[in-house]
């Protein structure tokens, strides 16, 4: 078990209800997430985890190490195209942090 940081914690709870979300609309699974999706938020998950930044983890977008495989990149971006303009109404404390991060991130790196 690694030692996230509160920034790093609500970042994978954002990736969890997005993907839950997407789930939701496209694939109804009867007992809430498909094992497709749940393996995606798994494989998500772990690259937070495993990120080199530690506790200074960029949002995905600013960062300068794409560690996700290609695949997995396409699923996450097709999942946030979908959920990303869902969330403000639907979870907008997520969506408000997250754009606080990666601004953060951003002025960091000027």
């Amino acid at each position: 078990m690694t030692n996230n940081s509160r920034r790093q914690s609500r970042e994978k709870r954002t990736v969890y209800v997005m993907i839950g979300m997407y789930c939701r609309a496209h694939h109804r699974a009867p007992d809430g997430i498909c094992e497709e999706c749940s393996a995606l938020e798994r494989y998500a998950s772990s690259q937070v985890d495993r990120c080199p930044f530690g506790n200074d983890k960029p949002t995905c977008l600013n960062c300068t190490v794409h560690c996700y495989e290609d695949s997995k990149r396409e699923r996450i971006r097709e999942v946030m195209r979908f959920s990303g303009p869902r969330m403000l109404l639907r979870h907008p404390y997520l969506s408000v942090m997250h754009v606080v991060d990666g601004r953060r991130q951003s002025d960091r790196l000027k």
